[in-house]
């Protein structure tokens, strides 16, 4: 079968970087055992399944970074890719912990971006996705100036006085989405100062998404559940490139169904999507005849 390899596709730097940071901790016996992380260093499975097997780091899941840390008595602690917030950070080191932190460069931007508004006086509008940890992290830098919304009929709700009023966004969403939003946040708060925090990564990969998948007749794309930047690829294939688009973990999750009358399949991956991963599928999809496939499935 013809596959479409998108490109760009799979991790970005900054998950890269977290994930070596982690593995380097483990290496290092300099830092105090156990090695636990607060949260999933990168929303990925098999990431995190390997770096328990491979080198004993323990990952805590859960909403709550300051409740997760009530589980650590002692040892090192890694903050993940998506930040935490500044209580965080005092807990952990008032708790005796040595800390490293593993937030995306772009994350951290966005913090002191925060941190910044509010000590200028502004009410900043935070555009991200409720129960993800990037936004607890980054409101944690000005709790009583933040306010999230994810819909037209979050910001409707919202009641700020006065014009100091600023609007930026998680790392991670749909770029049209999100223009889309703060078109309307503008027709709210006209003099609203707009900062779009969408990455280079994300930004690149839903582009060369929409426009190499309209070639296909179907998509993969390769990545976690838990993952926004892979569902947002899912999304956005959808609705922009106007083709299929199904989010599997593995090349176990295909379903034969899914290539019935497909002649040219295209695959990328979320920016946590380990690149095995995304190639055990193409090469998948590579050796299918789609002949004999059609043949297969119009005799079930």
């Amino acid at each position: 079968m013809e596959v479409i390899k998108i490109t760009p596709r799979g991790y970005c730097y900054g998950v890269v970087d977290a994930i070596q940071l982690a593995k380097q901790v483990a290496s290092d016996p300099s830092f105090p055992r156990p090695v636990h992380i607060l949260g999933l260093i990168v929303h990925n499975r098999h990431v995190v399944e390997s770096l328990a097997t491979e080198y004993g780091i323990i990952s805590l899941d859960g909403p709550d970074r300051l409740a997760l840390l009530d589980q650590i008595e002692s040892g090192t602690v890694i903050f993940t890719a998506h930040g935490v917030s500044p209580a965080v950070k005092a807990k952990a080191r008032e708790k005796g912990l040595v800390c490293v932190d593993a937030t995306c460069p772009d994350v951290t931007r966005t913090h002191q971006l925060i941190k910044e508004l509010a000590e200028r006086g502004y009410q900043i509008i935070y555009i991200g996705k409720r129960g993800h940890p990037e936004p607890e992290g980054a409101m944690g830098e000005a709790p009583s100036s933040v306010h999230l919304v994810e819909t037209k009929e979050d910001v409707d709700r919202l009641d700020i006085p006065g014009d100091r009023v600023a609007v930026t966004t998680q790392t991670t969403l749909s770029q049209w989405d999100t223009e889309e939003l703060i078109a309307y946040i503008r027709s709210r708060y006209p003099g609203v100062l707009v900062y779009n925090e969408i990455c280079f990564a994300t930004q690149s990969r839903q582009e060369a998404a929409v426009t190499q998948a309209k070639e296909a007749d179907v998509v993969f794309v390769v990545g976690d559940a838990r993952s926004n930047n892979s569902n947002r690829l899912v999304q956005v294939v959808r609705e922009r490139a106007g083709r299929p688009a199904y989010l599997i973990d593995s090349v176990d999750e295909i379903d034969l169904n899914w290539l019935k009358g497909v002649r040219k399949v295209a695959v990328t991956s979320g920016s946590s999507t380990p690149t095995h991963l995304t190639r055990a599928v193409i090469e998948y999809l590579e050796a299918l005849d789609p002949d004999e496939l059609e043949a297969k499935l119009s005799s079930l």
